[in-house]
């Protein structure tokens, strides 16, 4: 609950102000008048407190999201009213945070808002999609069956987000301790080498030589590198945050080996999920192109979505415009003019995209087979060769006694 401060005029005329905690603004408005008082100005107090209890409250995890809709659903099918739903919902909820959001969302409604309204007030917990298809829902008269194929769909996105985070984590966390590995062996453990050949003397095999060169430089300039990281990561983030650097840098990112065919996969699915289950819901179809648009995460897909949305307002279909952007393979375009053809475009889009759930799960596979003997030579070659690199001096030492 926040704290409200409020001013208004009571029944005889007279200014009155005051404070309330309620669970938003138009709770507080909801009590005041009916205490008789018309509010004009209604200011949520905001202390260094309260930012920092925002800062540190339990984000809103996708599986809540779920959750909520799924229950949300069996209730509205077994003939529940809404704001009975949403005060069950809003009790049983255990993260604070969407319970919180939950509560005003029944204020909302119980205020006169529609459901799709008062879920709008809230983005991050609901996004575009989501309050678009329950407005849908709430006009067509079947929320129930919309709230399922909300649920069937973000359950889909959340197993898609997984196999993509599956491949990338395993190669990058096996890089990382990599090079924790070797920073240590050339910080740490080559100088007390260094100290115990110099004081054998004589000259170096030149392996060493070079690895003892690398950690003193590794040495000397370690703060610079991790300056010149930092920096870099910087720079890299700034470029994206521009225009022309995320429409570069997404299209190298389709165009990539093994890792771009992967992405142009998810591309696809998530494409063809997203429209499928907006059209089938009664979404015009524009409307979830622009929301498909946005939701996208590639600026090369975005753009080819801008060019689809174009030639349907011209009176044109969507396979064309697709196939001229090249983001798309021929066996998909191919498939959403049949689909078109028919009149059953929603159906062959849910096709296309189970088919590329698949087609991201087979391509998760092979990347983790295929990275698997890569990052061990890599292992390999990098600390075996330092290893072996420090041991050639006592070796031949060892050379030279027995001779």
């Amino acid at each position: 609950m926040a704290k409200f401060s409020w001013s208004g005029k009571g029944k005889d005329g007279k200014n009155v102000k005051g404070e309330m905690e309620a669970a938003s603004e138009a709770a507080v408005t909801t009590q005041l008048r009916r205490q008789g008082i018309q509010p004009s100005k209604i200011k949520e107090r905001s202390g260094a407190l309260n930012v920092e209890l925002k800062m540190f409250a339990p984000k809103i995890t996708t599986k809540d999201l779920v959750v909520f809709t799924r229950q949300f659903a069996t209730m509205i099918d077994a003939g529940l009213p809404l704001v009975q739903c949403l005060d069950i919902l809003s009790s049983q909820q255990e993260n604070p945070t969407f319970k919180k959001i939950l509560l005003q969302v029944k204020e909302d409604v119980e205020s006169g808002s529609t459901f799709a309204d008062a879920l709008g007030k809230h983005p991050k917990a609901f996004n575009e999609l989501y309050v678009n298809l329950v407005a849908a829902g709430e006009v067509g008269g079947i929320l129930d069956t919309i709230l399922n194929r909300l649920a069937a769909y973000i359950e889909k996105a959340l197993k898609l987000k997984k196999q993509v985070k599956s491949a990338m984590t395993y190669p990058t966390t096996i890089i990382s301790i990599a090079f924790i590995v070797i920073a240590v062996i050339l910080v740490f453990v080559i100088p007390a080498f260094e100290k115990m050949f110099a004081d054998f003397g004589g000259a170096l095999p030149v392996p060493t030589q070079i690895v003892i060169n690398v950690s003193n430089f590794v040495q000397d300039y370690i703060v610079v590198m991790i300056g010149a990281i930092i920096a870099l990561i910087f720079s890299f983030k700034k470029f994206y945050a521009t225009k022309r650097g995320r429409e570069l840098v997404d299209d190298l990112a389709l165009k990539a080996p093994v890792f771009g065919v992967l992405i142009r996969k998810v591309a696809v699915a998530k494409f063809s999920r997203t429209l499928s289950t907006m059209i089938s819901s009664g979404v015009p179809i524009l409307d979830g192109l622009e929301i498909v648009e946005k939701t996208a995460g590639n600026r090369t897909v975005e753009k080819a979505i801008t060019n689809v949305r174009l030639s349907i307002s011209e009176g044109k279909t969507i396979a064309e415009p697709l196939k001229e952007s090249g983001v798309f393979p021929p066996m998909v375009c191919q498939m959403i003019e049949v689909g078109e053809q028919a009149g059953a475009i929603d159906t062959m889009l849910g096709k296309i995209a189970d088919f590329y759930d698949d087609e991201v799960d087979d391509a998760v596979g092979n990347l983790t087979a295929m990275m698997e003997p890569l990052l061990m030579l890599f292992l390999g070659t990098t600390v075996g060769g330092l290893v072996i690199a420090m041991y050639l001096p006592i070796f031949k030492l060892a050379g030279a006694a027995g001779g």
